[in-house]
């Protein structure tokens, strides 16, 4: 990848893992080859040979993050961290989009790469979580339009997230006054999409409003992988721009215009 490459995208000046290269394509090819092996000889389900995967990339993430707050600051090593967790994230809704609709599976089973984690409390826990570390970036410098409008999907999303899980608890306690306690109750309907709470409620239902396509009709799977889509969308941007900005400061501190952001 060249330095005009850099230069265009400037984002990828700070993912890239520079000294941690080796050691980051060490990690990641034995991860594969243990999470393989687990799969084939210990009859590991998919989610555990995931999260040994990424269990071997730790370390190596870690020493890439500390690099990055060495060499561009705290704000720019919570921008890198996040654009990995949040992408990972995403990963998953593609890989559930993608075995619901390449693969057929049912909805129930279109649960992802880390099917454990498909549970409304860490829904709901990690997006109130981004949201909380957005809002740490834009305090430490992250201030552009695309973070504004990030923080700003970010809050819808993380009270769509709120609102099932309120639901959740709701029919749980439900559940468990009825003597049934083997039903979890996962997978409710938001506000949005088909049986939410925009096509059902007495505020909307006989209007327009509840029969808009896809806010109303959008099973919960499609609502939630094209909230993470946006949302990863932003934030890549906003860390673009801010990246951009950085350099181009640097540049201009050195006196001299950056023809590579890795040289920097």
């Amino acid at each position: 990848m060249n330095s005009s490459t850099f230069n265009r995208f400037p984002l990828l000046t700070l993912l890239h893992p520079r000294e941690q290269s080796g050691l980051m394509a060490g990690a990641l090819a034995a991860g594969l080859a243990v999470g393989w092996w687990g799969m084939n000889r210990l009859d590991w389900p998919l989610w555990i040979a995931t999260a040994t995967v990424l269990a071997f990339l730790l370390t190596s993430s870690v020493l890439k993050w500390q690099a990055d707050q060495r060499r561009y600051g705290p704000t720019a090593m919570g921008v890198s961290a996040l654009v990995v967790l949040q992408g990972f994230h995403a990963v998953e809704h593609i890989v559930q989009w993608f075995q619901y609709y390449t693969l057929n599976w049912s909805l129930r089973a279109s649960t992802g790469l880390l099917s454990p984690a498909n549970a409304e409390w860490v829904h709901f826990v990690w997006n109130w979580l981004v949201v909380l570390i957005v809002i740490l970036l834009i305090w430490g410098g992250l201030r552009n339009r695309w973070a504004w409008l990030l923080l700003i999907w970010g809050l819808a999303h993380g009270m769509e997230h709120t609102y099932m899980f309120v639901r959740h608890l709701e029919v749980l306690d439900e559940l468990h006054r009825l003597g049934i306690t083997t039903i979890t109750a996962q997978g409710l309907p938001g506000v949005l999409g088909r049986d939410g709470w925009l096509a059902l409620s007495s505020i909307t239902r006989g209007t327009f409003i509840a029969r808009i396509p896809g806010l109303t009709t959008a099973t919960r799977l499609d609502v939630h992988f094209w909230w993470n889509i946006g949302e990863t969308t932003w934030l890549i941007l906003a860390a673009n721009t801010f990246m951009r900005d950085i350099l181009a400061d640097r540049g201009r501190r050195f006196g001299s215009s950056v023809r590579s952001g890795l040289t920097i």
